[in-house]
């Protein structure tokens, strides 16, 4: 299973902070069409996926026990 955690407005588009999902073994781009298909109203392509703590490429592949952010774009001042 891997952990998903959902940041700022993210929460609010899935409704929860984090679940999890049997995604082991698929691609990070995988995981990107998985949460398409599970939230439609995902901005998906402004959102950046960090793997274990480190930003992912969607060719990586994803490890039982992983941890998946989703971390939308931030700006500040």
């Amino acid at each position: 299973m891997i952990k998903l955690y959902y940041f700022a407005g993210l929460r609010e588009v899935t409704g929860k902070a984090e679940e999890l999902a049997d995604l082991a073994g698929q691609t990070v781009g995988d995981l990107s069409n998985w949460i398409t298909d599970q939230y439609p109203d995902m901005p998906i392509k402004s959102v950046r996926i960090a793997i274990n703590e480190e930003y992912a490429l969607s060719t990586d592949v994803l490890q039982d026990g992983d941890i998946a952010a989703f971390i939308p774009p931030v700006s500040g001042g």
